[in-house]
């Protein structure tokens, strides 16, 4: 995680505040006026007593009782109105906050993406965010509020006797000591109760998605175990940030009745010398006991500031995540669809061995080349690395003559549509599923088309609002044959010139695959094709076959040549072959 200092940390968040400066200092103001109040009720006990307790008053009871009433309904109005404003700025904040954590997110390199469990990033935008506001407004709430509150009843205690008033200064500095002492704890468990919240919505979302292998195998005390064990570390840590919370609180009033006493002891020994009345004494004692609720929510702030800070680098360590690269300046427009693989290297980091090595391979406009291999040889790394999820370390990718770098993410991958083994739907319509993303402005007539080439209108048809029935997460409402069929869909809408198919039939039944192998065929016509092949009885009608081993290429040529050459590609099909053979007696 980046590293950040509590000032930048702080100076940034108020950033996100500056928008809405207006309401802000309108609440600001509120708040003052509200503080304000603060040394008007222990001001009147002085007249109170001295006067009408003595014989003589400028008020009556009556009057003295509705200026106290009228107190407390003034700065109950101003209170309500500063905390509504505060908290209309505090949801815009975490509106822009989780906005531009979702923008960030949506561009992150698929590397990034990869190394990170999807329950973990959840956190961080839907958890993480709420406590920034806790730093972001909440702290300077208190701070203003009650800072000014303080300073109205020192201003008081002060102008009663400075003498005692110095007394219940000295305390401040241990004050502060405690203060300081407990920060860096909070800070520390504050971060790790947001990790630890992360891994329980790790193993929970893995939990949901998974329920049906949890069920089938009997996970459900495995996945309790792991569940209780991610919660039982959380609480574990809350605690921790709760002792070092709870503790300050009591250090602060024990320092604060400390000096409280002393203060009473001094004034009583010395009342006949300084000359002070009973009103006096009894406003400056109710002025220092009022003083302590400020003092000590200003201890406390330190409990959620140190939160929010922490969430806040969590936060802004998403936001600052280095994005794809997209140094390309040129606009290819439509492609033509060649392809060319110029002596291709890639490893992933920590690897063993290169992922792929030397591949040099140049596809035609409208030929269609499978990769066939053993799982690891490198076939959906060099899918995925021409559209750029991952960057060769070694030689080219040429798109119709130029080299991808220089090309502009958006006008690559306007060229390039991807069908999988897994599909990926969304929880909308099959109307908007299909016309996904850039393809959603299209019309009706056009999606219907769409799904007519895919075989898609029967079963569409069948539901029970058509297009525009909602399929449920991921297509949960649909078969497997029938996703692939949606995914077809969404690529022949897309109508670009290159189409990578990582076996979009593997997992399917006879008759699921023969329409989706349908089509697909419907779907290949005139485009360039890059097949990452597993069954290879769906690829005996590709152009070229290429075959890679331990990520470098050892064949290439169509079906009949490879079978005629007795090699590797000849040795897989008489073993796929073999396998089908032995699944059907």
């Amino acid at each position: 995680m980046i590293e950040y200092t509590s000032r930048q940390l702080y100076l940034r968040l108020l950033g996100y505040v500056k928008p809405y400066w207006r309401m802000f200092v309108f609440a600001l103001l509120m708040m003052a006026l509200s503080a304000a109040t603060e040394p008007l009720f222990p001001a009147l006990m002085k007249p109170l007593l001295d006067g009408r307790f003595g014989g003589e008053s400028a008020l009556s009871g009556w009057q003295m009782g509705l200026a106290i009433v009228g107190i407390f309904l003034f700065r109950g109005f101003l209170g309500f109105v500063a905390d509504y404003a505060l908290s209309w700025v505090s949801n815009k904040v975490v509106l822009d906050l989780r906005n531009a954590m979702f923008a960030t997110l949506v561009r992150l390199p698929v590397r990034f993406v990869d190394n990170q469990s999807s329950g973990a990033l959840i956190s961080r935008v839907a958890y993480d965010v709420t406590g920034v506001t806790g730093a972001a407004v909440g702290v300077l709430t208190t701070l203003v509020k009650d800072s000014l509150a303080v300073i109205g009843l020192l201003s008081w205690l002060l102008w009663l006797d400075w003498q005692l008033t110095l007394i219940a200064l000295a305390m401040i500095p241990l004050i502060a000591l405690a203060v300081r002492g407990f920060s860096g704890r909070l800070r520390e468990s504050s971060r790790a109760v947001q990790k630890a919240m992360g891994q329980i919505m790790w193993v929970l979302q893995e939990t949901i998605e998974a329920h049906k292998v949890v069920k089938i195998f009997g996970g459900q005390d495995y996945e309790k175990a792991r569940f209780n064990r991610a919660s039982n570390e959380q609480r574990s840590y809350a605690m921790r940030q709760t002792i070092a919370a709870a503790a300050l609180g009591p250090i602060v009033q024990s320092f604060a009745a400390v000096a409280l006493a002393v203060i009473i002891a001094v004034a009583l020994r010395d009342s006949a010398g300084r000359g002070a009345t009973v009103g006096s004494f009894v406003s400056f004692i109710t002025a220092t006991l009022m003083l302590l609720a400020p003092l000590k929510r200003l201890t406390d702030i330190n409990a959620p500031l140190q939160r929010g800070l922490a969430a806040a680098e969590s936060v802004f360590s998403l936001i600052d995540q280095p994005l794809e690269e997209d140094a390309g300046t040129i606009d290819l427009g439509r492609a033509r669809g060649e392809v060319a693989f110029d002596h291709l290297g890639f490893s992933y980091p920590e690897a063993q061995r290169r992922a792929l090595d030397d591949i040099h391979l140049t596809i035609r406009p409208g030929e269609t080349v499978a990769l066939v291999g053993a799982s690891g040889s490198g076939k959906t790394t060099l899918a995925n690395l021409l559209p750029r999820f991952h960057h060769a370390d070694m030689g080219r990718i040429l798109v119709d003559g130029y080299d991808i770098e220089h090309l502009t993410l958006k006008s690559l991958r306007a060229n390039i549509a991807l069908v999988s083994q897994d599909v990926v739907l969304f929880n909308d319509t099959v109307a908007a599923n299909i016309a996904y993303g850039i393809l959603a402005s299209v019309s009706r007539d056009d999606v219907l088309a769409a799904a007519r080439t895919a075989h898609a209108t029967e079963f569409i048809e069948a539901m029970p609002e058509g297009f525009d029935t909602l399929i449920g997460e991921n297509g949960v409402k649909l078969s497997g044959g029938q996703r692939q069929r949606l995914a077809i869909a969404r690529a022949v809408l897309k109508n670009a010139p290159i189409l990578i198919l990582d076996e979009a039939t593997s997992a399917l039944d006879t008759e699921s695959e023969r329409h989706v192998q349908a089509a697909l065929e419907e779907l290949m016509k005139n485009r360039t094709t890059l097949i990452v092949a597993h069954r290879l009885s769906t690829i005996e009608h590709a152009d070229r076959i290429v075959v890679l081993e331990h990520g470098r290429i050892v064949e290439i040529g169509n079906h009949a040549e490879l079978l005629a050459r007795e090699g590797a590609y000849a040795n897989f099909y008489r073993m796929q072959r073999s396998a089908e053979a032995e699944q059907n007696t």
